[in-house]
């Protein structure tokens, strides 16, 4: 079967830069890129896709924070998809606020001639989604186990990923549910995080350093720390969401 060619120019926009940077990977596959960010373009920096490789090799450009990009580097970039270099791949990265568009400009810019791709993982798409990251490395995920863990750690695919790799090492040729989740990113360490957020959110800046600093001294993961600061800014987000006036303990119930 034929290899799918990737067209002359792709530009990828979305919220999240782990899935951003792991799209253009894969676009890229094995041809080694020139990565440049946006405001450190200097120009000419296209011209290493038009001058052929002694060896043969595919050449290929990928450009980080494209949203960034100067008027004359757009109009640059213009130019040379009049004639793009037919063995060349050129990549555009856009980094998106929650919520947000990818720029008209570069929109324009890339539809006639290349592809325009939004690359995001959907809430509901979440957790079937970790339990195929989690088959690809070996490790048996069951689908309440990818619930917990988003639960625990948030919606941040890359933060997901790498807690994937810590429960590859600590129950390995093992299914992994809700009780391994628990067991791995609970305990202690939660109780010491939320220590460090009570401090924190109610403005005792001396005291969160101690917190942090008692953190740090225990050997804690740093990982199970940053999923439970996320879970508790996610309940004082459902909390402000909920009508001022509620009785207490509706709001408990409510807020879950």
């Amino acid at each position: 079967m034929a290899v799918k060619k990737a067209p002359p120019v792709t530009l990828l926009w979305g919220e999240d830069a782990y899935l951003l940077r792991e799209g253009a990977l894969a676009i890229l596959g094995e041809t080694k890129a020139t990565e440049v960010d946006a405001a450190d373009w200097e120009g000419g920096e296209l011209q290493g896709l038009a001058t052929p490789s002694l060896f043969g090799e595919s050449r290929a450009l990928l450009v980080n924070d494209a949203r960034s990009l100067r008027k004359e580097t757009i109009e640059e970039i213009a130019r040379y998809l009049e004639a793009p270099h037919p063995d060349a791949t050129l990549v555009l990265s856009c980094l998106v606020a929650e919520r947000g568009k990818v720029p008209p400009g570069l929109q324009k810019l890339v539809e006639p001639v290349g592809e325009v791709r939004k690359v995001d993982v959907a809430r509901k798409e979440l957790e079937p989604w970790l339990v195929a990251r989690a088959k690809a490395r070996e490790l048996d995920l069951a689908i309440p186990g990818a619930r917990a863990l988003v639960e625990t750690l948030g919606t941040g695919p890359g933060q997901l990923v790498a807690a994937l790799e810590q429960l590859q090492d600590a129950f390995p040729a093992q299914r992994v549910g809700p009780r391994e989740v628990a067991q791995q990113f609970r305990g202690l360490g939660e109780q010491k995080t939320w220590d460090l957020c009570d401090r924190a959110f109610g403005k005792d800046l001396p005291g969160a350093i101690r917190s942090l600093r008692a953190i740090e001294a225990g050997g804690d993961d740093p990982l199970m720390v940053l999923g439970g600061i996320a879970a508790r800014l996610r309940d004082l987000l459902k909390v402000r969401s909920l009508p001022e006036r509620m009785p207490p303990a509706q709001l408990a119930k409510e807020a879950g």
